[in-house]
């Protein structure tokens, strides 16, 4: 299930340069399709795809689209080494390169580009955006119930033990401003997958930013794995159970701000 429409047909100049980071590994079947979905919703938006040297060809495949695209830039990475790390890499790229707004988008098409503009809108009014699933007007699709309730439970842990106001924490649709990053201690950041976004969820609520949720449907894949794993979620649960103990016991610093290039 997609959405075929495009919410919002204005632009954002207003707001930047706009850049999407779509991190893969073995997507060959799902990345000129997201690329060519997120051309269409955000015309002006570039996009960087982050491979993790794919083994099936994504990187190629990505390259030929560049190519093709002036919009579209490739990031090689040696190996796999974790969504975190791939987005790290993508966001100091993108501070790098000059862009304003830094966006997580998955390659699946589980992130509907086509609501890229309602978060983009929203980004107007604050520092960082979230795509939730878990807030009025928020839905998922495809997903079994043992699944909506691991991440639906992954969320409210979370929101209670790190006492942060944010209904879907661990969800990875999301739109910062550069300077939002800079803000949140990148360089500090060694977390993976569910727990990475909950680290900079957190990180921005203890650094002052304005933080807001839209509401988005999140469509499970059609085509390709799922990337998550039960290392993943145990990480995450390990992670935040010693950051709320923490937290509560006062050793938790403030995050040290990141310096531009």
């Amino acid at each position: 299930m997609t959405d075929s429409t495009t919410e919002d047909t204005e632009t954002f100049g207003d707001l930047g340069k706009i850049l999407v980071i779509i991190p893969t590994y073995n997507e060959i079947e799902n990345i000129a399709r997201i690329t060519g979905r997120v051309r269409a919703a955000v015309p002006e938006a570039h996009i960087l795809v982050a491979d993790d040297n794919s083994p099936d060809g994504t990187g190629q495949a990505a390259d030929d689209l560049a190519a093709e695209d002036p919009n579209v830039q490739v990031l090689h990475r040696k190996g796999k080494e974790g969504l975190g790390a791939a987005y790290l890499a993508g966001f100091r790229w993108g501070i790098d390169h000059g862009y304003d707004v830094l966006v997580e988008m998955d390659a699946d098409g589980s992130h509907q580009p086509e609501q890229l503009p309602r978060l983009l809108t929203a980004l107007r009014g604050a520092d960082l955006v979230l795509g939730s699933r878990w807030v009025p007007g928020g839905s998922v699709v495809n997903w079994p119930k043992s699944r909506e309730f691991l991440s639906r439970g992954g969320s409210t842990y979370s929101r209670m033990m790190l006492r942060v106001p944010i209904r879907d924490v661990t969800g990875g649709y999301r739109a910062f401003r550069k300077q939002t990053l800079l803000g949140l201690g990148m360089s500090e950041v060694a977390s993976q997958g569910y727990c990475f976004q909950v680290d900079l969820a957190w990180r921005a609520v203890r650094a002052g930013f304005r933080v807001a949720e839209v509401p988005i449907t999140f469509v499970e894949r059609e085509f390709g794995a799922s990337k998550m794993s039960g290392n993943i979620v145990g990480e995450a649960l390990k992670l935040v159970t010693t950051w709320g103990i923490q937290s509560r016991l006062g050793k938790i610093p403030a995050p040290v701000p990141d310096r531009e290039a």
